[in-house]
């Protein structure tokens, strides 16, 4: 096995091919000039990456932490992308015991593109594995000032379905109600609407009830009449 710096150093190799500046530039201005981008559209990365991954080998639980941060590390988005690919498909091998390099991901390089990966994928599913890590986690993460670890308090659930824990759900949005916080708003309406489509009536009830910010109401009745 290669070194993980080796290791992440040919996945550049492959990615510095696909370099498309015009888009890298539409990519940098739709995310707020928040991060630098290679200019590889989606479809093409996910491709180019999975080609890589039958190449090179997914990396063994001993050094995904290494390499995911080697990529997070890395200026421009796509990297941290590829890094949520191996996450994604490695979810399965993940504990308890990898949640502070995890939670590591949520306040780090921060945009809307990444936790809401991270949230309803990576620790939605550690959070169903591992239900004890939610009091150790998410009912901290609601607490903290961090908007975006407050966002993925918000959104592990998401899809969740009728599996959703509907007590906590409710009392994570009380807490941030009155959030001024666009992404936390947004995340407030999400997350109702999605779980409308599971029971309409209890987010119908919870709305009616309570006084939520004009951008989470009108996201969380979208779809109800």
């Amino acid at each position: 096995m290669i070194s993980n710096e080796k290791y992440v150093d040919e996945l550049v190799k492959v990615y510095n091919q696909h370099i498309e500046m015009e888009y890298a530039d539409w990519s940098k201005n739709y995310m707020r000039n928040q991060f630098e981008f290679l200019g590889i559209r989606t479809p093409l990365r996910r491709k180019l990456t999975k080609q890589f991954f039958n190449e090179f080998g997914v990396p063994t639980k001993e050094n995904l932490e290494s390499i995911i941060l080697l990529l997070w590390e890395r200026s421009e988005r796509e990297y941290q992308k590829a890094a949520l690919d191996l996450l994604i498909k490695v979810k399965a091998d993940l504990t308890p015991e990898d949640m502070p390099w995890l939670k590591s991901l949520i306040v780090k390089k921060s945009w809307w593109d990444t936790v809401d990966v991270l949230s309803p994928h990576i620790m939605g599913h550690l959070f169903t594995a591992y239900p004890a890590l939610i009091s150790q986690c998410a009912d901290q993460w609601i607490l903290d000032e961090n908007i975006w670890l407050q966002r993925s308090a918000l959104l592990y659930q998401l899809y969740y379905k009728n599996k959703t824990d509907e007590k906590r759900l409710f009392h994570y949005i009380l807490k941030r109600a009155d959030s001024e916080e666009f992404f936390v708003q947004k995340a407030i309406g999400w997350v109702l609407r999605e779980y409308a489509k599971t029971n309409p009536l209890a987010v119908k009830e919870f709305v009616s009830l309570h006084e939520l910010k004009p951008l989470s109401r009108r996201e969380a009745l979208k779809n109800l009449k």
